[in-house]
């Protein structure tokens, strides 16, 4: 990669890192200001880039902000979903899914514990997004610059990478659960009813910040109108003096040659 290569994606890596950690409230703004600065230096396919960025929710920008102050964190989610993708059921997925929900309410409390009374529906939202991080490899690489909540109906690996449904109950005698199995289980079935809440919640808050994008497009571009407009009424008052002038000197022209 060249130098100038380098400089965009360092330029663009930078927006990135500022608008997805920062508030989501100053979010369009704040956009606006970094593209302006990206062609001033010179960058226009980068400005244009910093440009499409968009705003993330709320939980989203929980997540993102989670995750950039804490590198640790992308490769706890990257290592447990690895060992869940190798394992093949049995005792080790019954372990591993409790390794799982531990983490998720590890990361969970982690991200929300600078957050004064969060509301229930954000905490769900997180923690549907964190499951969906260790169960999807795509919502995984998304994360740091999340745009909105996502969740995973998903349940435990298959040989090939992918999750299958939760088994069906054996009518044969299954062995007795241990303490943390039972707590796991449990706390799954938590996790789904939560996630039900969540998805109820998450195209409203989607639908109100896009609503809101679309208002902050609109004052902007009203603003931008209205100063066209002021600058297009002072062009018009110029042409006019330099009309009146041009004739005044067209006549005093024509009576000195008489």
């Amino acid at each position: 990669m060249g130098s100038r290569e380098q400089a965009e994606c360092d330029l663009l890596a930078g927006a990135e890192a500022e608008l997805y950690t920062a508030d989501p409230d100053g979010f369009t703004a704040r956009r606006t200001e970094l593209a302006a600065q990206a062609r001033d230096a010179g960058e226009p396919a980068t400005a244009r880039q910093i440009t499409a960025l968009r705003k993330p929710t709320r939980s989203a920008w929980v997540v993102n902000r989670l995750v950039r102050s804490d590198p640790d964190v992308r490769s706890r989610i990257d290592t447990l979903a690895a060992d869940l993708r190798e394992a093949a059921g049995g005792p080790r997925i019954r372990e591993l899914t409790a390794a799982r929900a531990r983490l998720v309410d590890e990361l969970t409390r982690t991200a929300l514990r600078e957050l004064p009374a969060p509301p229930a529906a954000l905490r769900e939202e997180v923690t549907a997004t964190l499951d969906a991080a260790i169960a999807d490899p795509e919502v995984a690489a998304g994360l740091g610059t999340l745009v909105r909540a996502t969740q995973y109906a998903g349940f435990g690996p298959v040989p090939d990478g992918g999750f299958a449904p939760a088994p069906a109950p054996k009518k044969t005698k299954a062995p007795a659960e241990t303490e943390t199995e039972r707590e796991a289980r449990r706390r799954e079935k938590i996790m789904e009813a939560e996630r039900t809440l969540a998805q109820a919640t998450q195209d409203v808050e989607a639908a109100a910040a896009a609503e809101r994008d679309l208002e902050d497009a609109v004052r902007r571009l009203e603003a931008e109108l209205g100063d066209a407009r002021q600058r297009l009424a002072e062009a018009r008052r110029q042409s006019y003096r330099a009309e009146s002038r041009q004739q005044r000197a067209t006549q005093q022209l024509g009576r000195l040659r008489q």
